[in-house]
């Protein structure tokens, strides 16, 4: 091989590298959740299923508390429920409906959250504010599905737009 075809592959192959790192370092770039809420014909409940970036949710609590945090712990665990309940509400007539905190389930890349209200289906009207994370990142954007009746409807939920009417 010729001395300019190996400085020609050598820049190839360092413009390579540097686009991979470049791509690396902006790899987490966007902020987003998704909350499924799906009615459960053999319960009779209205099931609800959040899910966010573990490390979204980790640097929340930490600056909040100025602290690390372990999810497997039951008393750090308490402080993202309570957080959770203030940021997520469903409501209807104006009227809070009852969500159970069911549990969480963390791994290194996410934290499912898991809530039902009980024995109840959605009511067809209903006010969403689904505001997890808009207080901290500027570029959260979470995401509610609603399958209701085999069919499904999403909204989108930002630091600008943290409630929405159905219908």
């Amino acid at each position: 091989m010729s001395t300019f075809n190996l400085i020609k592959l050598f820049k190839v192959s360092l413009a390579s590298a540097l686009i991979c790192i470049g791509a690396l370092a902006h790899a987490h770039r966007f902020h987003a959740g998704i909350t499924d809420i799906s009615m459960n014909p053999n319960t009779g409940s209205t099931e609800i299923i959040h899910t966010f970036m573990a490390h979204d949710i980790e640097a929340l609590l930490e600056n909040l508390y100025q602290r690390q945090f372990d999810l497997s712990d039951p008393e750090d665990a308490q402080v993202l429920q309570r957080y959770i309940e203030q940021q997520f509400i469903l409501s209807s007539k104006e009227q809070r409906l009852p969500l159970k905190w069911v549990g969480l389930k963390v791994d290194p890349n996410s934290v499912i959250i898991f809530q039902e209200i009980e024995q109840q289906f959605l009511p067809d009207q209903i006010a969403i504010r689904q505001a997890v994370l808009t207080d901290f990142l500027v570029d959260q954007v979470n995401t509610v599905n609603i399958t209701k009746n085999g069919s499904t409807q999403s909204l989108t939920f930002t630091r600008s737009k943290r409630e929405h009417q159905i219908p």
